[in-house]
């Protein structure tokens, strides 16, 4: 199975001065655990998770002041529409991150989740135990 099965093709792209409180309003009411942050002028294409929100918050930060640019990773991993599921959860586990943005020709196709793999896993581990019992 291909990332292509399991992404999300709903990108939520904020800019860098997005606030965090907006940052996490936009990624609650889409129901996503990450943003895209676009910033052209600087580092281009980076990455807001809901854990980076949390940590700021917990770490007494204001999220009306507090922007997407001072909590947005730039050194992010990028999969590929073509990557297998196992490419892309190994890629996590090395990282230790739980979001890839996807990239096909420079532009942000999608993002894919360990929740996305999860979701492709399961029902193919199930139709595979169901033929070894039939």
């Amino acid at each position: 199975m291909l990332v292509r099965d399991a992404m999300s093709t709903l990108v939520l792209t904020i800019g860098p001065a997005h606030t965090l409180r907006e940052a996490a309003r936009l990624m609650s009411a889409r129901r996503v655990g990450a943003a895209v942050v676009l910033d052209p002028d600087t580092y281009g294409l980076g990455i807001l998770t809901e854990r980076d929100i949390l940590d700021a918050v917990g770490a007494g930060q204001d999220p009306d002041r507090e922007t997407a640019h001072g909590h947005t990773t730039t050194d992010v991993v990028f999969a590929t529409p073509e990557w297998t599921l196992e490419e892309a959860a190994a890629a996590m586990a090395r990282g230790e991150f739980r979001h890839l943005i996807v990239l096909d020709r420079s532009e942000a196709v999608g993002v894919v989740s360990v929740r996305d793999i999860i979701r492709c896993w399961l029902p193919a581990r199930r139709r595979a135990q169901a033929a070894v019992s039939a």
